[in-house]
């Protein structure tokens, strides 16, 4: 097979050989791998219709093209392989215990709660807190750092449990997108007097998702209206069997509110972990883990709250999380306390880093500064590099057709949010049925009810995607994002309206929308005949006011005699004048038009163009 040959330089053509390329990579890189020079890539991207430098950071689909062209097989690594291999040249084994079961000791487990909007996930986690709170710390300051570890008894042995402060499943499954395994057990949280609700679905789905058993707590019951025994046969439509019912699936009622069986949840908690899951670590290793949550505090810098997952965490240790690194140079806990050390499972507060990581990011302790260093910089190159690769393009509707006929899409990816389920089904399913032939597709990313999120828009600007409204508007600071991005968010009423204005879009029909405003009135009292300019109308403003050139009509006994017509000239006394307002007198002529007769009306209006509703 012959070698390509650009300005006279031939080129080493590969044989279906696969090169891994990192995310964002340069065609620097590629020439690297190929043993090419990179200026001959750039010919050839040339030749392929790309103007792209040699050291510019390019997406995934301009790497394949160039793979596909010089018949190489590219493979792009994902960030948890290039991160893993990372690790591995500096001879660190991150997500392992060392040594064998005989340094394995027991952890407690790490708990999240999540469950539907006021269903009462918040006043849980106070209710909890309280509740353990001893009498010398009572009206003590307690500092909110996304995490805190409460203690109860079982069976006459005092077990500890560690809770994440972040309730609902978006913090949870972000965490989860990054690779990170942060919980060991999810609370559903439950309205008794609600039952299962939207979000409850989804927190479900989330959980399950992540394989983590799933402890029920059935809230309000001291509520009027509160029904336990509902909530327990909604659930098991779900999967989720009561152990009353013959199940494995543990169900409290409580009153977050009351404080009312918040000590019995805490032992099912307990009893589901040691049922279901193995939870040991090493404790006397170089500590790992995961970050929470993180914030830049005036006085102290970069502050990370870390969740420590194996080993010991000490101060004085030097650790890298992210793309930050640094050495420990104090550590709190959720009470404000200085601790010197954190075992597995325990949530501290980090002082010390360089810059503020990322919710999810892991971390580890190295032996050297430098090796941290150099582990953060290669981590921050390799995000910095993925950024620039992103084609930041937003699609809206108006502009479908021109993406379309350039080939930057082929398909249309919608999210959907509405106020019932069963409209957001019909809308789906009408939308997916739309016959607009094979050059693209219509794909639904995401359809829930409720009004639009943060979190909508945010999937909408990672994929290009245009959110339906239906019945519901965006919620919060939604709206200011979405413009903010230039994410096209529309709001309908009419599903039979959102359907024809997706496929008017797609077949490249969608005009925009004109509405009549009227802009005044005229009442004809007298008719002057004019040779040169024909009749003119000596007229009073009823209403508004009537500017020259624009459209009118004419009517007479209520009945419109006369559409479409121009206001050619316009006329105060002797003057000319381009608009005259309501309660004063003055000349109209329509042009060619000559039909007029005193008591005869004369309408202006002017087509503005129609917000979409």
């Amino acid at each position: 097979m012959q070698a390509p040959s650009v300005g006279g330089v031939m080129l080493p053509r590969g044989h279906g050989e696969t090169i891994r390329l990192s995310r964002g990579a340069s065609l620097t890189d590629f020439a690297e791998k190929i043993g090419a020079n990179p200026a001959s890539l750039v010919a050839v991207m040339m030749n392929l219709g790309e103007m792209v430098t040699a050291t510019q950071s390019v997406s995934d689909d301009t790497l394949q093209m160039l793979g596909d062209e010089m018949n190489y097989t590219v493979q792009i690594v994902s960030p948890e392989e290039e991160d893993r291999e990372l690790l591995e040249s500096f001879d660190i084994e991150f997500g392992e215990d060392e040594g064998g079961e005989e340094a394995l000791v027991s952890r407690p487990p790490v708990v999240t709660v999540m469950g539907h909007v006021d269903h009462g996930k918040t006043r849980l986690l106070d209710a909890i807190r309280k509740t353990n709170v001893v009498a010398g710390e009572a009206g003590g300051i307690t500092q909110h750092i996304g995490a805190y570890q409460v203690g109860t008894e079982v069976n006459g042995e005092e077990r500890r449990i560690t809770f994440i402060d972040t309730p609902g499943h978006e913090a949870f499954t972000a965490m989860r997108a990054r690779g990170a395994k942060s919980t060991d057990i999810a609370i559903l949280v439950v309205a008794a007097n609600d039952g299962v609700m939207p979000q409850t679905i989804e927190a479900l789905n989330h959980a399950k998702a992540a394989g983590v058993p799933i402890v029920v707590a059935v809230n309000k019951i001291d509520v009027e209206g509160a029904d336990p025994t509902k909530v327990r046969g909604q659930l098991t439509e779900f999967g989720l069997v009561a152990e009353e019912y013959g199940g494995d699936t543990m169900f409290v009622d409580i009153s977050a509110k009351q404080g009312l069986h918040i000590d019995s949840l805490l032992e099912a908690v307990v009893l589901t972990a040691d049922a279901s899951l193995d939870l040991r670590a090493n404790p006397n290793q170089d500590a790992q883990g995961i970050a929470i949550e993180s914030h830049l505090d005036r006085g102290r810098g970069a502050v990370s709250t870390v969740l420590v997952q194996r080993g010991t965490l000490r101060i004085g240790d030097t650790v890298v999380v992210g793309d930050a690194y640094g050495r420990v140079r104090a550590m709190l806990d959720d009470k404000g306390n200085n601790v010197e050390e954190a075992t597995p499972s325990t949530p501290v507060l980090v002082l010390g880093l360089t810059n503020v990581p990322g919710a999810g990011d892991n971390l580890l302790v190295v032996d050297e500064d430098r090796t941290a260093r150099q582990i953060a910089e290669k981590r921050a190159a390799r995000e910095r590099n993925a950024a620039f690769a992103k084609r930041v393009r937003r699609v809206s509707l108006e502009d479908l057709d021109k993406v379309l006929k350039a080939g930057l899409v082929q398909e249309l990816n919608l999210i959907i949010k509405g106020d019932a389920s069963g409209a957001v089904e019909a809308l789906e399913a009408s939308l997916l049925q739309l016959d607009v032939g094979e050059e693209v597709d219509i794909r639904v990313l995401h359809r829930g009810v409720g009004a639009v999120t943060e979190s909508d828009i945010d999937l909408a600007m990672g994929s290009d995607a245009i959110v339906i409204g239906y019945n519901v508007r965006a919620a919060g600071r939604a709206a200011q994002m979405a413009e903010r991005e230039g994410v096209d968010v529309r709001y309908y009423s009419v599903i039979y309206q959102a359907i024809e204005e997706i496929e008017a879009a797609l077949k490249g029909l969608l005009k925009p929308e004109y509405e009549e405003v009227e802009l005044g009135t005229a009442e004809i009292r007298e008719v002057f005949r004019s040779s040169k300019l024909g009749n003119i109308a000596g007229v009073l403003i009823r209403s508004g006011e009537v500017k020259r050139n624009t459209k009118a009509r004419l009517v007479r006994d209520g009945k419109v005699i006369a559409e479409d017509l121009t206001i050619h000239g316009l006329r105060r006394f002797k003057d000319d004048v381009t608009e005259i307002r309501e309660g004063f007198e003055g000349g109209i002529n329509l042009g060619n038009f000559n039909d007029i007769k005193i008591d005869d009306v004369i309408a202006t209006y002017e087509m503005r163009e129609k917000p979409r509703a």
